[in-house]
């Protein structure tokens, strides 16, 4: 079970989009080393886990928030 980082909601981690920090920038992707921070396949999670500061105090570090990753919950990149 994992919590998202956007709603706090648990989660089995295969329900949930996996990130982590790869050079200080956010990365999408399963197989990332590291502590990972995960967020609902909804781009409100997504967008309230950005606006919060979520992801860097989940990952323990700051990172950059690319806005390309958001189309991963438009359907153009998530597959």
């Amino acid at each position: 079970m994992r919590r998202c980082a956007g709603c706090g909601r648990r989660a089995p981690q295969s329900e949930l989009l996996r990130f982590a920090a790869r050079d200080g920038v956010l990365v999408a992707g399963r197989s990332e080393p590291g502590r990972g921070a995960y967020t609902c396949p909804s781009v409100a999670c997504f967008d309230r886990a950005t606006g919060r500061g979520q992801f860097a105090r989940v990952l323990c570090r700051p990172v950059r928030v690319g806005a390309e990753l958001r189309r991963l919950y438009t359907g153009d990149g998530h597959g």
